[in-house]
C-alpha cells in the first residue's frame, strides 16, 4: 500500500492515531502517565492542566482504542496503551534530538552528521545565546570538575574566561592536560597570560603540542566523554558544543586527535625581551 493511499490517510489509519494524540498536548502525556501506574481522571486533570470534561472525551478515545481500560474509579492503560505510548515518548526525544541537530548542522562535522540516528539521542548541545553567551563554556566547566584526563584539540573552550580559572585549578589538583593548537594561538594566549602560562609549563602533568591544518572545529576528549565545539574567530566566542559519551563518536574522536598529536611538536614558548 503506498504512502498516497486513501487508506494511508483515513483517521483509523497509523497516521490518523498519530495526528489524534499530536493534536492536543494533554493526550500523550496522558497515556504516559497510565503507563506508570492507574490513575483517576482528577488527577489526569492535574496533571495535564486540561478541565474534567476535555479528559473524559479523551479517556473514552482511548477506552475505544483499547489503549486504557477502567480498574473501579481508575484508569491503567493496557498492554496496547504501553506500546504506543512507548513509540510516541520515542519519537517526541527523537524530533527534540533533530530539532537541536538541525539548528547547528551547518557547523557539525560530518562524522556526527553521518552518525547513525540513534546516536544524537545522546548528544548534549549547549549553544550561547544573546542573554547568555557563556553557556558552552559554563557546560564545559561543569564537565570539568568530573574529569581525570583532557586531551583537546582547538581548546577554545578550555581557555576562555571563566574555564580558564578552573584548568588551572584541575591542573593543580593533579588532572593530567595535554593542549593541541596552531602556534600563533599559543604564543598570543602565552603573551597575554604569561605568569599564568609560565606556572603551567612547569607542571608535569601539562603538555602543551603545536600543529598546523586543525580542523575548523574543536575536539576534547575529557576520560569517557567527547567534546565538539564551534569556534568563531570573529566575535572570539564559542557559539556551541557538542558533548556525549557515545562509543561510535568517541572512536572517531580518538583517530581525530591521534592523527594530528602523531605529528605536532611541543610548544616552545618565545623567551622574554632582556
Amino acid at each position: 500500500m503506498g504512502p498516497n493511499s486513501t487508506a494511508f490517510r483515513t483517521p483509523d489509519s497509523p497516521i490518523g492515531d498519530i495526528a489524534y494524540l499530536a493534536r492536543s498536548e494533554h493526550r500523550v502525556p496522558a497515556l504516559l502517565a497510565l503507563t506508570e501506574r492507574p490513575r483517576g481522571r482528577p488527577e489526569l486533570c492535574e496533571l495535564t492542566e486540561v478541565s474534567s470534561s476535555t479528559m473524559r472525551r479523551t479517556l473514552a478515545e482511548f477506552e475505544d482504542r483499547h489503549w486504557v481500560h477502567k480498574e473501579g474509579y481508575e484508569y491503567a492503560a493496557t498492554r496496547l496503551g504501553e506500546t504506543v505510548a512507548a513509540g510516541m515518548s520515542d519519537l517526541l526525544d527523537l524530533v527534540e534530538t533533530e530539532q537541536m541537530v538541525r539548528d547547528n548542522w551547518h557547523w557539525l562535522p560530518d562524522e556526527i552528521r553521518e552518525a547513525p540516528v540513534e546516536t544524537w539521542t545522546g548528544l548534549t548541545i549547549t549553544v550561547a545565546e544573546p542573554d547568555a553567551p557563556y553557556r558552552p563554556v559554563d557546560r564545559f566547566k561543569s564537565l570539568l570538575e568530573q574529569t581525570s584526563t583532557i586531551r583537546f584539540l582547538r581548546p577554545e573552550v578550555a581557555l576562555m574566561d571563566p574555564s580558564f580559572d578552573h584548568l588551572c585549578r584541575r591542573i593543580d589538583e593533579g588532572v593530567d592536560v595535554t593542549l593541541i593548537d596552531r602556534p600563533n594561538c599559543h604564543a598570543y594566549f602565552v603573551s597575554t597570560y604569561p605568569e599564568q602560562c609560565s606556572k603551567l609549563l612547569e607542571q608535569e602533568n601539562f603538555t602543551v603540542l603545536e600543529a598546523q591544518d586543525l580542523p575548523a572545529y574543536g575536539t576534547g576528549l575529557l576520560d569517557e566523554r567527547v567534546v565538539v565545539t564551534a569556534y568563531e574567530e570573529e566575535s572570539g566566542t564559542v557559539q556551541a558544543m557538542v558533548d556525549t559519551d557515545d562509543p561510535t563518536i568517541r572512536e572517531w574522536a580518538n583517530t581525530v586527535y591521534d592523527r594530528y598529536a602523531a605529528t605536532a611538536r611541543p610548544f616552545d614558548p618565545p623567551r622574554p625581551l632582556e
